[in-house]
């Protein structure tokens, strides 16, 4: 079990004069790490789902080779729709 020591007023001021170390409490220590959390919460969601656009976008073009490779038809048609049902999955993330 580890114990939590506190400086003493005389170490705080050698290293605090020092320019060195900036002293935080912990509750401001706590507030700061939310928001950096937070944050970086923020753009690992926002990558990830662009991420996922991108493959969306990526099996649609597959779909859309697929449907060029057909002779104009119902398999022709069926392929294109499934592609645009693809990109479409989430309208939201097409810009």
């Amino acid at each position: 079990m580890t114990e939590k020591k506190e400086m003493s007023d005389l170490q705080k001021q050698i290293l605090g004069n020092a320019g060195h170390v900036k002293f935080f409490t912990q509750q401001e220590f706590d507030e700061a790490m939310a928001i950096a959390q937070a944050e970086i919460m923020t753009v690992a969601i926002e990558t990830t789902k662009r991420a996922i656009f991108i493959e969306r976008q990526a099996c649609s073009d597959l779909v859309k080779e697929l449907a060029a490779a057909e002779d104009e038809g119902e398999t022709c048609t069926t392929l294109k729709n499934a592609a645009e049902a693809i990109l479409n999955r989430i309208p939201s993330q097409r810009q």
